[in-house]
């Protein structure tokens, strides 16, 4: 018990209640259609979730005209990330535009998440100020 340390926790940080409308909830959320029409095992359930995704993310593309939508079940730091590394992907030659901008308003753990992604790649995560950023100089894959 003497080697453990006492650390900041970011447990709950960025995390709000959210009003669902009652019909989502019963015919999206808590119908089990959605995952499964038999007993639910877990491969099933995750097939569901992923055709659920799938539907919502082609739904957004249809809707704003995008080329490219993403959805996950993932948390907002894990979905940022992701979203980091796409930008980063669709940039096109390698060696280019290797800067990501992060305000640095975003939560602590989700700027950490992405600072750690982003060095295994390549990628050089600039934190700043979004309402003084520039990016005229071409050198950022996102922000």
């Amino acid at each position: 018990a003497s080697k453990n340390k006492v650390m900041k926790s970011y447990i709950g940080t960025g995390y709000y209640d959210t009003q669902v409308p009652p019909v989502i909830l019963r015919n999206v959320l808590e119908n089990p259609g959605w995952y499964t029409a038999y007993t639910p095992y877990q491969a099933e359930i995750s097939q569901g979730r992923l055709e659920m995704l799938l539907n919502f993310q082609t739904l957004v593309v249809d809707l704003t005209g995008l080329p490219m939508a993403v959805a996950s079940l993932l948390d907002e730091s894990s979905a940022a990330a992701e979203a980091m590394q796409m930008c980063f992907a669709l940039k096109g030659k390698k060696g280019k535009k290797n800067h990501f901008f992060v305000s640095q308003d975003v939560h602590p753990q989700t700027i950490g998440l992405i600072q750690t992604r982003a060095k295994a790649i390549g990628i050089e995560v600039v934190v700043g100020d979004h309402s003084h950023a520039d990016f005229s100089g071409g050198e950022y894959c996102g922000a």
